[in-house]
Formats: C-alpha cells, structure tokens, sequence
C-alpha cells in the first residue's frame, strides 16, 4: 500500500530493497501517462494493481514537456490533458500504487527522437547524450522546471516515488562517465533523494559503461533470466536484480508483415523466475496510442518508422482490455505472493461503439490549401525541417525550372524521410529512405517554366542507435536537376498541421492529389471505436481537432484506435489529409481492432 495518508518515508537499496524498513520486492507495470488519454488513468491503474502489481513504471518524454526550446509544458491542454505528470502520479497513490519515474533526456520507448527534442538538431555541432557543455546546457534549463514538480512527489516527502533514472540504455550509446555523473548531481541537486538507477542490456560492455558511483545497475530483457541476473550481479554490488523492461511483447512498424505477439507461456515462465529470484517492472502493463506523429522509427539496414498503435502485445489492450495473458500473470504473481486473484475491474470505461459508415461531406487540395496553412519561406538552398523551426510532420518545397527547359532526372541529396514529387501539380516520382539517393528518371518534360514541387514528410525520428545525431528532416542538402544542376531559388512551406481550423472547403480540389477530407460523426452514444481506411493510401487523422495519428495501407495495422473521450454526443468533426491520391469518400468506425 503506498503513502495515501502523506506520511513521509523511506526507500534504500541494500542486499534488497527496503521500503520503510521492511523488505520490499518490486513488482511494477509499464503504462505512459503519454499514451493514454487522462479519462482513463485510473481504470488502468485499477486492473495493475488488481493484477498484484504495487508499483507502476513510466517515462516522461522531454519532447512534449519542451516542445519549443524554452516553452514548458506541464498540463497539455492541447494534447487533451495528457501532460500532466503530476496528476498522474497522485493518481496513482489515490490507486494504492507506488511509482517509479523515468525522467531520463533520453527514453528510447519507440518516441520520436526517443523523447528528444527535435530543435536540438538545429544547433551545429551539438554532441547529444554527451557531456558536451551545450548540449547539458539545455538539460539543466529542463530539470530546472521539471524537477521541483517530481521533488514534492517522492516518498521521502510523502509521496509514492520511489527510484528516478538517470539515463536510458545507455550503455548501447556511448561511454561518456562525465555525462552520466553530471546527470545524477542535477537531479541531486535539484531535492531529488530517492535512489537513482540506470537500466541496461544484461551485458558486460553496456553495463560497464554505465556504472557510476550513486546510481544503481539495473537491465532491460524478456528472456533468459537467470543468465541476465547472473551478469547483472557482476555489477549491482551485492544489492538485488532488478528488471526494468521485462519486455513481454514487440512493437511493429509500418511495413512489417504482420503484428508482433510473444507466446503467453513464455512471458509467464520468465515472471515465474523473476519473481523468485528479484525484481521487475512489466514493459508494458499497457502500451497505449503513438498519438499524432510522435511515432519513432529504428535505422539499421533501412528505415522502419513505428505505426501509430503501441499495443505491444501487453497485458491489457490498447484500449484497455483484459487479455489470456493478463489473466496467466495474475494467476502466476498471485500464487508467489501466496494471496487469492483480485477481481478484476469492469473491462473499461468506455464500451466498444461501432458507428457504421459515415461519407466525406468535404473536400480541398493541399495546393489549393498552402496559403491558408503556411507562408512561405523563401531561400537560395532548401533548409530541413529543423532549420524553418518546425519539429513534425511535412514541409513542401516549391521552385519553378527557368534555366532548363526539359527535366529529365532528379535527385535528392540529404534528404530524409519520404518523398512526393510533383512537376506541374502531376504525381512523377514517390520515394522513401536510401531511394531518395538514387537518381530519379522520368518521361522528359519540356516546356519553359517547369513547376517542381516536393512534399517531404516526417516519418519518425530514429530513437535508438547511432544514427540519432544525424537526422534533420525535410531536405538539408539539393536537388539535382538532369544530372548537371542544383536548382536554387525555393519556396518552403511548413505543414506541422496544426492550424487545420483555417481550411476552406471552398477552395476546391484536384482528384488524385494529396487533399483534406471532413467528416461528420453523429454519435447518440459515446465509445471507443476503430477507424477504417481500407482503401484509402497513406496519410493522418484528426478528431474533433485532436490528432489521432497516422495510416498507412502499407499495414500492418489497418485500424486506428479512436477513444471514446475524444467524442462527444450530437456532432464530431473527423478531418483526414491523405497524400497519394488513394481516397474512396468513406470511412468506417467499427468495434474490433485491425492491428495486422
């Protein structure tokens, strides 16, 4: 039971841990107050702690605490409350749970940039998760407002925090000590007492890289426990194993064939070894929404952008279902603890609402929209995204052809994600990834005054590995015109679409290129329902101004989750953008998930 009364208390670190004394063991959930809207909090805090679990885990993402370099965000009133840690936190002592946080610079967790701010990438030279005086720099700036909310909520004050991290598998990174100690004496600077961890691979060379005088080794892994705790106690100074991510499903990424499940005996073989031999948080209890475009992506031999659902194949569905292996683990923790099975709360807050078929009452062209969404940025070279000062989701890049009179072949150089190119408002060339390196040829064009636009999207930034320092979107580089040319003199228009209220539908329309879509949904009663795009092509969703996320007929996923605490009885407002031309006029909201 956690600190409900306010009282002050301890939590230490020795051969195990101790909480107020007493022996404790760890037995912790997964779920991001990022991910899930605020309505339904304490339903799924509810079904962790009925699932005999007294603790519950989270990130916090800097991102969206700093989503312009110094304007903090506390609440997010515009992400619909999602924002508000703190209220998270009591929530869960309200509950009876206590909490660990992770307010780590870097998360990883699948985020965009792995919780990162994108203006980073504006500065040159800046050496991420290093030691480097700029970059820590504006870490401090952060801890200096996020900190005094965390420091009220510990145990030692009479809250339900008990352990903070430092940094996320960093070992995998770098091995910058200096970094990592500058980082624990922040926090202990600004009133963070409670014990300070750090969570890697079960691995020699991660581990070794990260272990710091005042901040305890913990690893992240979903197989083979007894040989991770082995390595683990290499390094943990005879005080107890500890996992952090015991992670009991995947996620998927655009692309991928299919959904991602882990076998439900398996998951509760290793549960069975941790809880005899030490300590775990589940990752995840529940994975939640990648809501808007904050998706992360991984680069290894290509890019893999992250699809908009994070189930994860957790214990409770993305809109907070009980599933078999819920039930397995409640069984497994149950008979360790020696106490009979909770009852498990009623299955959610909302019921699942199938709304049938509903037709586009609107309709306007991108082209046709550019002046009510952005002005344009005019300059000799195209900029990235993080040069025009914009963070997510597309930049259109616009010149016209005065010098040569017949295109033949482009080619983009330092350009990432993902290309549309137009010439003369028709569709010439789509390109993703390392194709935007190749050299482009098309049926010649000639004629004087040859319009050339190119819609870069954003598709995720790359949250782990290397590759994080080098990744400005849009275009940072040229355009190669025929093989003999950069083409100078651009117009740049940002499209983070943020502002879709000064659309005007009146604008008109040209079939078969990227356009905006309204919607109206006349609900009688209020649920969760999924959102079906079959036969629509590739784009996002935005739901009584609330951006739900992106689709792609790439799959796996075929659905997007709507909440039911995004609509409201009578009329709701469904806007689609769509970029490939691929548009049926209908959408339709069902009652099941379509994940792949």
């Amino acid at each position: 039971m956690s600190n409900e009364n306010g009282k002050k208390g301890s939590f230490e670190i020795r051969e195990k841990f101790y909480l107020n004394g007493e022996p404790f063991q760890v037995i912790a959930g997964g779920i991001h107050y990022f991910r899930v809207l605020p309505e339904y909090w304490e339903d799924r805090l509810q079904k962790l702690k009925a699932m005999g679990c007294n603790t519950v885990e989270t990130y916090l993402p800097w991102n969206l605490h700093e989503p312009q370099k110094g304007k903090f965000d506390f609440t997010g009133e515009a992400l619909h409350g999602m924002l508000d840690i703190v209220s998270f936190v009591k929530k869960a002592q309200e509950v009876g749970l206590w909490v660990i946080l992770r307010p780590s610079p870097y998360i990883c967790a699948e985020w965009e940039f792995g919780g990162l701010p994108s203006w980073l990438l504006a500065e040159e030279g800046i050496a991420l998760r290093t030691c480097d005086e700029a970059y820590l720099g504006y870490v401090r700036a952060y801890y200096d407002h996020l900190l005094p909310l965390l420091a009220p909520l510990q145990i030692t004050e009479g809250g339900p925090v008990l352990m903070m991290q430092i940094e996320n598998e960093y070992g995998s990174f770098g091995n910058d000590k200096k970094y990592l100690e500058a980082l624990r004496d922040m926090m202990r600077e600004r009133g963070i007492r409670v014990p300070l961890f750090a969570s890697d691979g079960p691995e020699d060379d991660m581990l070794s890289n990260t272990k710091i005088d005042g901040v305890f080794p913990t690893a992240n892994f979903g197989s083979r426990t007894k040989e991770a705790f082995e390595v683990l106690k290499k390094y943990n100074d005879g005080g107890p194993c500890m996992c952090t991510e015991f992670w009991i499903g995947w996620f998927d990424a655009w692309r991928d064939e299919a959904h991602h499940t882990q076998d439900t005996e398996a998951a509760v073989k290793e549960l069975e070894m941790m809880l005899e031999k030490g300590n775990l948080n589940i990752y995840m209890f529940e994975g939640g929404t990648n809501f808007g475009f904050m998706n992360g992506a991984n680069y290894y031999d290509h890019l893999t952008p992250d699809v908009t659902s994070y189930d994860y194949d957790a214990l409770l569905t993305e809109d907070g279902r009980i599933t078999e292996k819920y039930r397995r683990f409640q069984e497994t923790i149950a008979r360790h603890r020696n106490i009979e099975p909770c009852e498990i709360p009623d299955n959610a807050p909302w019921d699942r609402v199938a709304y049938g078929k509903i037709s586009a009452t609107e309709r306007v062209g991108l082209f046709e929209s550019l002046t009510d969404l952005a002005r344009p940025v005019e300059s000799v070279c195209p900029q990235s995204m993080e040069a025009l000062g914009q963070s997510y989701g597309y930049t259109l890049y616009s010149t016209e052809l005065n010098t040569e009179k017949c295109l033949k072949s482009i080619r983009l150089f330092r350009a990432n994600d993902r290309a549309i190119i137009f010439a003369d408002k028709k569709r010439v060339i789509t390109a993703m990834d390392r194709e935007l390196l190749e050299r482009h040829e098309l049926e010649a064009i000639t004629k004087e005054g040859i319009k050339l636009d190119i819609l870069m999207e954003n598709l995720g930034r790359v949250n782990y590995g290397p590759l994080m320092n080098w990744q400005r979107k849009g275009i940072d580089g040229c355009v190669l015109i025929n093989d003999r040319f950069s083409q100078h003199g651009w117009k740049q228009y940002c499209l983070p679409l943020t502002n879709l209220d000064e659309l005007d539908f009146t604008r008109g329309y040209e079939e078969g290129m990227p356009a905006f879509y309204r919607f109206v949904l006349h609900a009688d009663k209020v649920g969760d329902t999924f959102l079906d795009f079959t036969g629509w092509g590739k784009g996002c969703v935005f739901v009584n101004g609330f951006h739900l996320g992106r689709f792609w007929e790439a799959g796996p996923q075929k659905r997007l989750y709507l909440p039911g605490a995004l609509l409201k009885q009578g009329e709701n407002e469904i806007i689609l953008f769509e970029t490939e031309g691929k548009a049926t006029g209908e959408i339709a909201l069902l009652d099941e998930p379509a994940l792949g």
